[in-house]
């Protein structure tokens, strides 16, 4: 099956080394496409929730193919986020086509887009993050429970249930906050004069045009790969929030990821990039 061509990808909240991630799936999507530019948009290491004895294959091969789309001519951008902070002690860090930066503005098709993950307006990660780091854990915890709900809902016949979804949209201070977080976005790239916004963090993937006095943009936001299981693509001066289809994507699983796999990766720059990326997690 032809992989398709596409001019940018975002991604964010893949959370690597979580109970949580779907790696798996994700790795399917990523070995459907050919993108020009991948954006990874925070969140991609989950350092906060680290763990030794906690860190699969399939997560590996996660790390593995992004630097395979380096090494192949795809410009790599790491932006940072909250779950990866420790990652910004290498902020501008390039490598051949791999580059590490806190955010990042780009102009596509003659309009500016700004790139941020989006933690910098949580005041509880800012001012309590001991606080913002165990309601991680209850995040993770919770994943594991909806899992384990879904693993019975299917073998029953019926549909999955997102539990977060459910009180998510059931809170009101919940919605509120999500709200919030998107106008804050938007009003500061109409401030600034970007026709795009582009964030991850509050794992709600969303498309949505911004007007007040001033001006407008388009927020976006390329959700998770957690319950999501989204990604935004522009290509042809059009953006596309994109969700996880089992059926299309699945027919790039393993036999392509392996062709992929055994690609000569410069040995010396691929260790180097690798170390990098994982630094902090041996550290931990």
């Amino acid at each position: 099956m032809k992989k398709r061509t596409v001019e940018l990808v975002v991604i964010s909240d893949v959370h690597l080394g979580t109970y949580g991630c779907q790696a798996k799936e994700l790795l399917n999507y990523l070995n459907s496409i050919k993108p020009k530019t991948l954006i990874l948009n925070g969140d991609i290491i989950d350092i906060w929730q680290f763990r030794k004895r906690y860190f699969p294959k399939s997560h590996l091969k996660i790390i593995k193919k992004i630097i395979a789309f380096a090494s192949k001519g795809t410009e790599v951008i790491y932006i940072t986020g909250n779950h990866d902070e420790m990652l910004r002690k290498f902020s501008d860090t390039q490598i051949g086509d791999f580059k590490l930066v806190d955010k990042l503005v780009i102009e596509l098709d003659g309009k500016k887009a700004w790139f941020f993950h989006g933690d910098i307006f949580d005041a509880s990660i800012q001012n309590a993050k001991w606080l913002a780091k165990l309601g991680g854990w209850g995040y993770d915890l919770l994943i594991m429970l909806n899992q384990l709900i879904n693993w019975f809902l299917i073998r029953l016949g019926k549909e999955k249930f997102s539990l977060s979804k459910k009180i998510k949209n059931s809170v009101k201070k919940a919605v509120k906050y999500i709200n919030d977080f998107e106008d804050v976005a938007a009003e500061l790239a109409v401030q600034n004069k970007y026709s795009y916004v582009v964030c991850g963090h509050i794992h709600q993937p969303q498309m949505r045009e911004y007007t007040n006095k001033n001006g407008s943009c388009l927020y976006l936001n390329s959700g998770d790969w957690i319950e999501n299981l989204t990604a935004l693509e522009y290509d042809e001066e059009e953006w596309k929030l994109v969700h996880y289809e089992n059926k299309q994507m699945e027919a790039f699983a393993e036999q392509n990821e392996e062709f992929e796999m055994n690609i000569d990766l410069e040995g010396l720059q691929t260790s180097f990039m690798t170390n990098q990326l994982l630094k902090p997690l041996k550290r931990s």
